[in-house]
């Protein structure tokens, strides 16, 4: 089975609740009526329901009903979220006024419905800007425990099975934090392997923190930070198989590994990579996708104390049923 069709399956049997803010864009009603069909997800779609109607018969859509179709704007919960959020941004000086204008931004309404318990997750971003994502998300749900950045992990699905987990490595970060200090870097290594259990199903992750030095063979500030983020890391989750600072080649190919770094259990055997600056992980994912003819999957948000994930405002329905998966797998591992 491949690593999609296995998330899917995993979704499958553990239905999550999904909150699909944008619920009124042709893409993503779509993919949440295949979702539907399939058993994928319970789905919370938001937006206007005559809107909503409307759209799915000009779609051809036949299973949009069995969703749980809210409108912000005349919800009977309204009041209770604007209470809620006043509650959590009252000492930021939001006033009680602004969290009911607030309450009517469907972004806003899903992150409330979450942090009333009554939802697992949020996807948005085939309107919205990454940001908007974002910003009710840290304001509502906040970051999980112990976790101060949120950080972005993609799925690499490679032709070349030898290397990481028959061929799949997840690597972050790719896309939220671009100069993460030592702290942040370790705080993305554990949610980088985390990720990698809950979503790729990595029963054994391998960290390696990458770097241009692999166990001292080069000198710089910057190897320095890789170090003291892996020794921090070590302890934030002492049970995590982690070590750095290594180099590309060193972390993934046995030989090098054990020449470079005789001794490591990770040399040579990395399944999970942590790149040392959002710069290097985002073009290192998109070099390896492009010229290596690999298929890359996400971002997927991580950090969050409940999964919100940010779709790019060029994706596709299936872009979107996959990342409903995702996020489904994603929240069974949060609760």
């Amino acid at each position: 089975m491949d690593l999609i069709t296995s998330i899917i399956e995993r979704a499958k049997a553990n239905k999550q609740r999904i909150v699909l803010p944008e619920g009124t864009e042709e893409r993503t009603l779509t993919a949440a009526d295949r979702a539907i069909a399939d058993g994928l997800a319970d789905l919370i779609i938001l937006g206007n329901l005559d809107e909503l109607h409307a759209l799915a018969d000009k779609l051809g859509l036949k299973n949009i009903d069995k969703a749980t179709l809210i409108d912000p704007a005349t919800s009977p919960k309204r009041e209770e979220y604007a209470q809620l959020l006043f509650e959590l941004r009252k000492k930021k000086g939001m006033t009680i006024e602004q969290a009911r204008e607030k309450v009517l931004d469907p972004l806003y309404f899903g992150c409330l419905i979450i942090k009333s318990g009554d939802a697992d997750g949020q996807i948005s971003g085939a309107l919205s800007t990454t940001g908007d994502t974002l910003r009710p998300a840290l304001q509502i749900i906040k970051c999980a425990p112990g976790i101060t950045c949120v950080s972005g992990a993609m799925l690499m699905i490679t032709q070349t099975p030898q290397f990481g987990e028959d061929g799949v490595l997840v690597v972050g970060d790719v896309a939220v934090t671009p100069m993460p200090d030592a702290a942040q870097l370790a705080q993305i290594a554990v949610c980088t392997a985390q990720t990698a259990k809950s979503v790729a199903g990595f029963a054994d992750p391998r960290v390696a923190m990458l770097s241009f030095s692999t166990k001292g063979s080069a000198k710089h500030e910057v190897v320095d930070k890789v170090v003291e983020a892996t020794k921090l890391a070590k302890e934030m989750a002492p049970e995590l198989k982690i070590d750095g600072e290594l180099q590309a080649d060193a972390a993934l190919v046995p030989s090098v590994g054990k020449k470079k770094a005789p001794g490591s259990d990770i040399a040579g055997n990395a399944n999970v990579l942590v790149f040392p600056c959002l710069e290097v992980g985002n073009i290192g994912y998109k070099l390896v996708q492009r010229l290596g003819n690999a298929d890359a999957i996400g971002p997927i948000l991580q950090g969050i104390a409940r999964p919100v994930n940010d779709l790019s405002r060029g994706c596709s329905v299936d872009d979107i049923y996959k990342m409903i998966a995702i996020t489904s797998c994603q929240a069974m591992d949060a609760k």
